[in-house]
């Protein structure tokens, strides 16, 4: 009846929240640190950039068509083409301002998709623990009702038992006290003999 309580870290419970933030701000900082590398106005790395980012939103696009499309593999290469748009960036200009600017777009539109996945998440949770109380309720109630029925019918066995005890033993004295009444005919009748009584 009684479920353990499990207490989460609060790392566990704040990583999913700042996980969009760290994944851009990592993207930003490698791509500067590619810039002071020598990447800044290299058209070849621009257009390396651009490629691999239009090859992962192709992927994105091709895991998400049809009807058995599935969505984590094309959330995935859809987050990959924006990262490496967002390092190609980062890389490319000689400026902080552009990259600052797509950073926060990229910000929170990764805020914005996950909230949309922690109120579904958030919504399956509640819904889950309402149909565990639900269940709870039921099989206590069940249990209880059980404990009753199982108490009745041993309070009724009980004094069935005493009547059946106390009618046998009237039945007895009454017999006994019958006039001519020989409890050796009984057995010299063929009955079983009754067990003495131990002292």
């Amino acid at each position: 009846m009684n479920e353990p309580i499990v207490a989460r870290h609060w790392v566990a419970l704040t990583a999913p929240k700042v996980a969009p933030a760290v994944a851009t701000s990592t993207v930003l900082i490698l791509g500067r640190i590619w810039n002071a590398n020598g990447a800044e106005h290299s058209t070849g790395n621009a257009a390396l950039m651009v490629v691999l980012a239009a090859g992962a939103a192709t992927a994105g696009a091709f895991a998400s068509a049809g009807r058995a499309g599935d969505p984590v593999i094309a959330g995935t290469a859809f987050a990959t083409s924006g990262g490496l748009a967002l390092a190609g960036v980062a890389g490319y200009a000689d400026g902080l301002p552009l990259p600052l600017l797509i950073w926060v777009l990229a910000t929170a539109a990764a805020y914005g998709i996950a909230a949309r996945y922690w109120r579904t998440d958030r919504r399956d949770t509640v819904a889950y623990e309402r149909q565990s109380a639900v269940r709870r309720e039921e099989h206590g109630h069940i249990e209880r009702v059980e404990l009753l029925r199982s108490r009745t019918q041993i309070e009724v066995a009980r004094e069935t038992s005493t009547g059946y005890a106390d009618a046998l033993a009237q039945a007895l004295t009454a017999r006994a006290a019958l006039p001519g009444f020989d409890p050796q005919a009984l057995t010299r009748a063929g009955l079983p003999k009754l067990p003495a009584a131990e002292q």
